[in-house]
């Protein structure tokens, strides 16, 4: 069946929702305290965890299945530093032609399973001016640009509607985020991440209006899963690979490929980085 075709006729709801939290708790048991969402530039994260167990999207019931270069759909589970941890390796996209309802649906699993805290990684365009293709950027606060909300339609049984975004992004794990990034000599900003939906990258005009609204860098992805997140009681916090300068910012074209291989270019630095996170976790969480 065309993606298109599926994705009209694909809503996950609460039965698909159980019956995912039952198939993790028959296949590993209780759910880690903490949950991570690998985006590009962020793979080589899932080279820590130890005794790792690992299962197949397409094995968890109501799971989207990613179609872009660079995102496999996996589910792992392990420890590292004696911290219990899942990571979603892969992520889906609005423009891939899923809901938002549909592309949030893995976080709400891991709500319902029993996770409590959530880091997101993406890869961003870098809009101000001092970030270059590399640094990384603590998200602080964010604008959906996406011109759509994922808790449009109707309610989840048990959860409001109405979420209050003010503090989307906690203070105590991004302070972690931080102090591993100074360990690590990472090179970290903090600034406001603007979601778009694509998949086109965005005009050298549409760069200078986001960079007026108070943006500082640019992706596809991440708004939505915070929106759930916060719905659903997780703790978040996120970070941003600079993986290419936004449009009007550097005279060189703007690919996908440009992406995955800035990407691919800090996955050391980025597994040091979230190794030292992990260990600041374990004695602070």
């Amino acid at each position: 069946m065309p993606l298109s075709t599926l994705s009209r006729h694909l809503r996950p709801g609460p039965r698909q929702l159980h019956a995912a939290v039952r198939f993790l708790q028959q296949r590993v048991g209780g759910a880690p305290q903490l949950a991570f969402v690998l985006g590009s530039g962020f793979g080589s994260v899932a080279n820590l965890v130890r005794s790792s167990r690992i299962i197949p999207w397409a094995r968890l019931p109501g799971f989207p299945q990613p179609t872009v270069p660079g995102h496999c759909a996996e589910l792992e589970v392990g420890t590292r530093h004696n911290v219990a941890i899942v990571i979603l390796r892969g992520r889906t996209h609005y423009y891939e032609g899923y809901s938002l309802h549909e592309l949030t649906f893995p976080i709400r699993v891991l709500a319902a399973w029993g996770v409590r805290d959530l880091i997101l990684t993406n890869a961003a365009g870098g809009i101000d001016p001092a970030y270059r293709p590399g640094d990384f950027m603590l998200i602080q606060d964010h604008i959906n640009g996406l011109g759509d909300n994922p808790l449009r339609g109707p309610e989840w049984p048990g959860q409001m509607r109405f979420v209050d975004l003010t503090h989307a992004y906690d203070a105590t794990l991004s302070r972690g985020l931080v102090h591993a990034a100074r360990l690590c000599g990472i090179r970290l900003h903090r600034g406001v991440y603007l979601a778009v939906s694509g998949p086109s990258y965005e005009t050298p005009a549409e760069i200078r209006a986001f960079a007026r609204l108070g943006a500082h860098a640019v992706g596809m992805s991440t708004v939505p899963e915070v929106i759930v997140a916060r719905q659903c009681g997780l703790r978040v916090a996120a970070v941003s690979c600079i993986t290419n300068l936004a449009a009007g910012r550097s005279r060189r074209p703007l690919s996908h490929e440009e992406v995955l291989a800035n990407g691919a270019q800090v996955a050391k630095q980025v597994e040091q980085w979230f190794d030292a996170f992990l260990h600041w976790y374990a004695h602070h969480a």
